[in-house]
Parts: structure tokens; sequence; C-alpha cells
């Protein structure tokens, strides 16, 4: 009898299309380490290099039954995880944005004359106006996160969720937030440039 080990990655597709979980196990055995290499070297963070290999092969699992490879597996898996890196930087420069305009809209010195107070406050407006169109879940993690401080592994642990789900509302509610207050950013860029 042929072991898994041996068998061709085009073999264990085929394994994996009848749900044998066996051929997922040496799929995920055979490529985790060069994917979380590959993630690594590109990200520099460990946690989030192994978090995004981890959610790959939870989605590949999950998704087996639509998968439709074309090339080999082994192009599918890096083309994949290359792709998760994309859409994880795209959220961190989300994040960091709004965090930067939670700081300049924070600073206490931040407004020098009745102008530059009513351009901080109508920016103030907008972000919480923004913050309250969230739906509520959404809108209590972003409030914990933002306005109490929690780390996300705090926010899943009080709201009884996931950290991945955590995350999940923030990278939403930032994206909301970017997209509604992008008008008032730029008023605020060339007010104060």
């Amino acid at each position: 009898m042929m072991k898994l080990h041996d068998l061709s990655d085009d073999k264990l597709l085929e394994l994996l299309e009848l749900n044998n979980i066996a051929a997922f196990e040496e799929i995920y055995n055979r490529y985790w380490l060069k994917l979380y290499g590959s993630a690594y070297s590109r990200l520099k963070e460990r946690e989030a290099a192994q978090e995004i290999v981890q959610d790959f092969f939870i989605s590949f699992w999950i998704n087996r039954a639509q998968l439709k490879i074309h090339s080999s597996l082994q192009g599918y898996l890096f083309t994949a995880i290359k792709y998760s890196i994309l859409n994880y930087k795209r959220a961190e420069t989300v994040r960091t944005s709004y965090c930067e305009l939670l700081l300049l809209a924070n600073k206490t010195n931040f407004y020098n004359s009745t102008e530059e107070y009513l351009t901080w406050k109508e920016l103030k407006e907008n972000i919480d106006a923004g913050v309250n169109q969230l739906p509520p879940k959404c809108r209590s993690v972003f409030e914990l996160s933002r306005n109490q401080y929690k780390t996300n592994k705090e926010i899943a642990k009080l709201l009884d969720i996931s950290e991945k789900t955590v995350e999940n509302h923030l990278t939403r509610a930032l994206r909301y937030l970017r997209v509604n207050i992008d008008t008032a950013i730029l008023l605020l860029f060339f007010f104060f440039h």
C-alpha cells in the first residue's frame, strides 16, 4: 500500500476532492513550513506570517469542493499566500492611517485658532458619525479597541468571539471610516499644509 507522502500533489488533490482528510494533512505537512517561510520573508513578522498561513489552510479545507487549480498545487498555494499577504498589508495600511489620524485629532495642541479648532471638531464629528454608522458588534469591537485600548485577545474574551472575528470587525470598521472620512482628511491636509 502506497503511503500518502509518496503521492504526487495531483493525486493528493484528487483525494482531497473526495474529502480525504489525510490528503489534506499531507498537503499541510508538505507545504506549511515553505508557505510560512515565504510569508515571513515578505512580512518579517512571525505571528502575522503564521496567522496568514493558518487562515489560508482553514479556508483551503473549507473550500476544497470549489477548488479549481489550473496550475500546480505548489504554484496555487504560493500565489494564494502572496494575495493573502497583500490583503494583510492593505488592512495594516488602513489601520496605520486611522491611528495616525486619531493621534492627530487627539493632540491637545492641535488647534491654535478658532478656524483650526472648528476644522478639528468637524473631523472628530465625522469620525464619531462614521463610528455610529457601524453595525453594533463592529462598533463595540472598534470602541473597545480604540477608546478603551483593549487588545484583540482581551476583546475576543470579553465578547466571547474569536480573535480573527475581532480582526475582521476592526478591518471592516477602518475600511468604512477611511472611505467615509477621506473628504475630511483632504480638507484637513490642505488647511494645515
